[in-house]
């Protein structure tokens, strides 16, 4: 496959990425992912709605706290900042097209270097948007959610929306402004905020109920301008317990759903579930999308993996079946996503420096994605997983526990319920025989 813009082919010697089916010993084939095959009335390419993150798979060059980038990339050559932004882009859509993934994702400054001057990075991102829309018109790949990165410039180092400067805070509203209308402009699907410097490193020094309005305030701004000019798309929030800060405001999907409802913002906003940030707050990844999805919220997924000695992000590609599967059971379940779709927010490793290794993360990311939904989906319909769990709850179905679940009941009536019943016997959870039932099915 030629390159859709540009004179330079950046993955030379790499094919369109097809499916080959389980007897497939080709590591640049997909093995389990068939974007046609239908599971549970839905193609694999309509449930996932895969992405590329543009930060982690071009922008990344492998640094480290211990050293610098180990990753060279060809397409960082020249000095001029949009003209070296499109020659990325190039390769960007290269890699996405023979990839076959729909969508790919970005913060304002991956698709171009920003400086200081407001009006300088706003000229740089409409000419990047312009090619990007040419990019997407050529290759059909879309935009599923777009943000700003108000984190990383040294302006932010105590927050954007939560800073104590007012003009810190008014940089923020323009960077996100402008990232806002680059997404309507290329059509995304989406708009995330990730708060990674929304909390406080002390509370010696923080107004946090002050910080919280203020994050709220602007969040509104945020929605109505989007809304006013003709975003019809999803606002999702991104869950991450801290790092860089100690505390961010965004800990969790419960603390974020009830930020939301307080500040009224739950008819607009869903949730961002990223699994390594899930891990990062003390939860599993399937108990972030259980909370998520009960409370209607499941809007979109982040696809990583955290490593299991190291307390920090690691943004590693996912591959382990097994919690993947439990977690495409709640997916299944919850009727899948509403207003997003996964994106792998994850980086080949430092030690990882041919171009081919981008691929195989892919490529491995996917087919343990696709594997873990078809699995999930033969657990859910041909084995007894569901009336298991449906029988452990059968007390509330009849009698005094259905009148309890519609509040026909007093707790007097339930002091004498207990008294005229007895003890209650021991119900066994069957824990390992669930987790056997898993392992069968893989």
């Amino acid at each position: 496959m030629s390159v859709l813009f540009g004179s330079k082919e950046y993955f030379k010697g790499i094919p369109q990425i097809k499916y080959e089916g389980t007897g497939s010993d080709n590591p640049l084939a997909f093995r389990w992912y068939d974007e046609d095959r239908v599971v549970a009335g839905k193609t694999l390419k309509e449930h996932f709605r895969f992405a590329c993150a543009y930060w982690h798979s071009f922008c990344n060059d492998g640094n480290d706290p211990f050293g610098p980038g180990t990753h060279l990339f060809s397409w960082n050559a020249k000095a001029d900042p949009v003209d070296r932004a499109k020659e990325k882009m190039d390769a960007a859509f290269e890699f996405i097209t023979k990839m076959r993934l729909p969508f790919y994702c970005f913060h304002d400054v991956d698709l171009v270097d920003y400086g200081s001057d407001i009006r300088e990075n706003d000229r740089r991102l409409q000419a990047l948007v312009d090619y990007a829309r040419q990019q997407q018109a050529a290759s059909g790949v879309k935009l599923l959610w777009g943000t700003a990165n108000v984190f990383s410039n040294p302006r932010y180092m105590n927050g954007a929306a939560t800073n104590p400067d007012f003009l810190v805070l008014s940089h923020a509203a323009a960077q996100v402004k402008t990232a806002i209308d680059a997404t309507i402009e290329l059509g995304g699907d989406g708009y995330v905020f990730w708060g990674g410097r929304e909390g406080y490193m002390t509370l010696l020094n923080t107004d946090m109920k002050r910080e919280k309005a203020h994050l709220a305030r602007f969040l509104h701004m945020a929605k109505d301008y989007a809304r006013r000019n003709g975003f019809k798309g999803t606002f999702l929030i991104e869950p991450k317990p801290m790092e860089p800060t100690k505390h961010q405001y965004d800990y969790d999907s419960e603390t974020v759903i009830g930020f939301l409802r307080q500040w009224d913002l739950l008819d607009d906003f869903k949730i961002n579930i990223e699994v390594n940030h899930a891990t990062l707050a003390g939860h599993t990844f399937q108990h972030e999308l259980q909370v998520s999805a009960d409370a209607g919220v499941l809007g979109s997924l982040d696809a990583n993996r955290g490593d299991y000695q190291n307390g920090w992000d690691t943004d590693q590609f996912p591959n382990n079946l097994n919690e993947l599967t439990e977690a495409m059971l709640i997916f299944l379940e919850a009727g899948g996503l509403q207003g997003g779709g996964i994106n792998f927010d994850a980086k080949i490793r430092r030690t990882s420096t041919d171009p081919q290794d981008l691929f195989y993360a892919h490529i491995g990311g996917m087919d343990a994605f696709a594997r873990a939904l078809i699995t999930a989906d033969a657990i859910l319909s041909s084995s007894g997983y569901k009336q298991l769990r449906k029988d452990r709850y059968a007390s509330f179905d009849t009698g005094k526990g259905s009148a309890f679940e519609k509040a026909a009941l007093t707790l007097e009536e339930l002091h004498a319920y207990a008294i005229e019943s007895g003890e209650p016997p021991r119900v066994s959870g069957r824990q390992e025989y669930l987790e056997n039932m898993i392992n069968r099915y893989l």
